[in-house]
């Protein structure tokens, strides 16, 4: 029983050998195919040289023209056809300025930091408002009547307005107004709401901003300098710059 258990014992231990030989195989196998998958194909590497070649040296043909063509040269010049209804359009808002003694224009330039060209209309507040209140004048109505139908006639050279409410640095505490933000907001959107509500100006070209007292015109040193700084004002942003 010995021998045969010692016979069993040395076959097991040559098993080994045949998982060896079937590494090396695939071993062999691997390098194989890895030493093919990089031999460089000669033909295939000429073809790809060549053509980087052309890309890099195009064939420059000579010009059929003997002189070079400068484009838009001999075209008349033209006047745009906006430029008149921009003069009319500014014709007209100085006529409302100087009938209405508490609002101001002034024309405005990407670098006044107001987000584009166009125009700046600043309405005082006692055309509009009570002192602390929300609340429009009705003799504030037809002053933004006319600006309304100004703006409308201006088209689609008009791409924004933004009304803005701007007040003083006199605290206010009130239920209805907590604070000048809550004030100048309100104001802004009721100005916004006549002019698109009553007056027919698009709404998807308005939007209301309320800055309450930290953009101020001047100081708010005296009763008079505080009252310039409370005003509403429109940002007017057009495509071409108004002359």
């Amino acid at each position: 029983m010995s021998k045969k258990a010692k016979h069993e014992e040395h076959e097991n231990h040559e098993r080994w050998l045949v998982s060896y030989a079937d590494f090396i195989t695939l071993l062999f196998a691997f390098f194989v195919v890895m030493y093919s998958v990089s031999a460089v194909n000669e033909g295939k590497f000429r073809v790809v040289s060549e053509s980087i070649k052309a890309a890099l040296h195009p064939v420059v043909s000579t010009p059929v023209a003997p002189l070079p063509i400068k484009m838009g040269e001999g075209r008349p010049v033209t006047v745009a056809p906006q430029a008149f209804e921009r003069i009319q359009v500014m014709r007209r808002v100085v006529k409302v300025v100087q009938k209405y003694s508490a609002i101001e224009a002034k024309l405005i330039h990407k670098a006044d930091g107001l987000g584009g060209d166009g125009l700046l209309i600043s309405i005082g507040e006692q055309t509009l408002f009570e002192s602390g209140k929300a609340e429009l004048k009705t003799e504030g109505l037809p002053l933004l009547q006319s600006l309304a139908q100004i703006l409308n006639s201006m088209g689609e050279d008009v791409m924004a307005i933004r009304v803005e409410g701007h007040t003083d640095n006199v605290p206010i505490h009130t239920p209805q107004f907590p604070s000048n933000w809550e004030l100048s907001a309100i104001r802004a959107t009721i100005v916004a709401r006549v002019l698109t509500e009553m007056y027919g100006f698009p709404a998807t070209k308005l939007s209301t901003a309320g800055r309450a007292e930290y953009h101020p015109m001047t100081d708010n040193l005296t009763p008079e300098t505080r009252a310039k700084n409370r005003r509403v004002e429109l940002v007017v942003l057009t495509k071409e710059p108004l002359q």
